[in-house]
């Protein structure tokens, strides 16, 4: 993303699955006492201030903490071991902490699941994602505080996931931490960061606990349907010109309740780009129309706080909710809301997803709509 201003995308009061709690540092236990805990209910520290670098840079050799492999400046994965998947309860939330290094502006990331067949090595490029949460970093400096601000997502249809038997003997399960940031501006603008590449630190914790009578989990059916896919109306579009973007999916067996999980953010920083301006969006399974949602809307003035370093969109007074309801699909330091979508009992066969957002301009051929959306049901 870039300098100028930015439009901002908030939290859908409908099916939001995320939150934002108080601003303030994750745990400090090691990880030899998280997974203790775990065990019985808890909490699990899988990354811990891991430190992301310049994600245009040729990837960096810094040394990785043990059980972490570096993917890229931009992206780390861990295997999650038997005993945090078998610790799990029926209630999940994670918690994401990020702390400012040597990146100034605010930035997209995500942490996801990479499902690797089972005893095979990590490769990027055949693993299943799916993205679990998207959030956008604060513009932060790092001399001043709060230098670090945490997100919250409510994922107990995760839980499921990890612990499904069958799920379990054919994959290892990965956690995929992601933060693509630069760190050119603040190499000028950030006093102590002239010559450096690293950009944040990211903690990421695992927060589990039991709910009601525990009971026997149905199997588990689970469709990937787009990772991260960045769609438009120029050159990533069902037709020219519009924005629209299928998905067949074939089920092997017919699955009972089920859900889709949809994550999509606006982006596009030129005068008049997409990060400016709302636009509707429609989702259809079967070509019937299942959600209709405009991103945003919500007032970024309860984010000013992690806002540290000086940017185009707060300036020096606060701004009402209908100015910011004006432009806003996102603010910087919040979380990009799942939206969950009810489809009930489907029969085995191919089905298609659809996503429309007929309005959108992208101007100049610029900007994009990262779609991440997979289907989650049972046997």
């Amino acid at each position: 993303m870039k300098k100028l201003v930015y439009v901002l995308l908030s939290v859908s009061a409908l099916l939001g699955a995320c939150k934002q709690t108080e601003i303030a540092p994750a745990g400090g236990k090691s990880d030899n006492q998280t997974n203790a805990i775990a065990a019985a209910g808890g909490t699990s520290r899988i990354f811990d201030q891991i430190l992301f670098y310049d994600g245009y840079a040729a990837t960096v050799s810094e040394p990785v903490p043990e059980g972490i492999t570096r993917v890229s400046n931009a992206k780390y994965v861990k295997k999650l071991s038997s005993a945090q998947l078998q610790g799990l309860g029926n209630v999940l939330q994670m918690k994401v902490t990020i702390k400012a290094a040597c990146d100034n502006y605010d930035r997209i990331a995500y942490v996801a699941l990479a499902m690797v067949k089972k005893d095979a090595a990590y490769n990027d490029a055949t693993a299943k994602h799916l993205e679990i949460g998207r959030f956008i970093t604060p513009f932060m400096n790092k001399n001043k505080q709060p230098d670090q601000v945490p997100y919250l997502f409510n994922i107990d249809n995760v839980a499921a996931i990890l612990k499904d038997p069958a799920l379990n003997a054919n994959y290892d399960i990965y956690l995929e931490f992601s933060i693509f940031g630069v760190p050119y501006a603040a190499n000028k603008e950030i006093a102590g960061c002239a010559g450096r590449n690293d950009t944040f630190f990211g903690t990421v914790d695992l927060i589990s606990s039991t709910s009601g009578t525990p009971a026997t989990n149905p199997a588990v059916i689970l469709e990937p349907l787009s990772f991260n896919q960045n769609i438009n109306n120029y050159d990533n579009t069902d037709v020219a010109g519009k924005t629209v973007k299928s998905i067949t999916v074939n089920l092997a067996t017919a699955v009972k309740s089920a859900k889709l999980y949809l994550i999509t953010s606006n982006h596009g920083a030129n005068a008049g780009g997409e990060e400016y301006n709302r636009r509707n969006h429609f989702i259809y399974f079967d070509n019937i129309q299942k959600l209709t949602y405009k991103p945003g809307g919500k007032s970024c003035e309860p984010y000013r706080a992690v806002n540290t370093q000086g940017n185009g969109i707060y300036g020096s007074k606060p701004q009402t909710d209908a100015q910011w309801a004006s432009f806003s699909n996102w603010c910087p330091g919040d979380a990009i809301p799942i939206r969950v979508i009810t489809l009930g009992d489907l029969t085995a066969g191919d089905h298609t997803f659809k996503i429309e957002v007929p309005d959108a301009v992208f101007k100049d051929k610029q900007g994009y709509i990262p779609l991440s959306v997979y289907l989650q049901g049972e046997k």
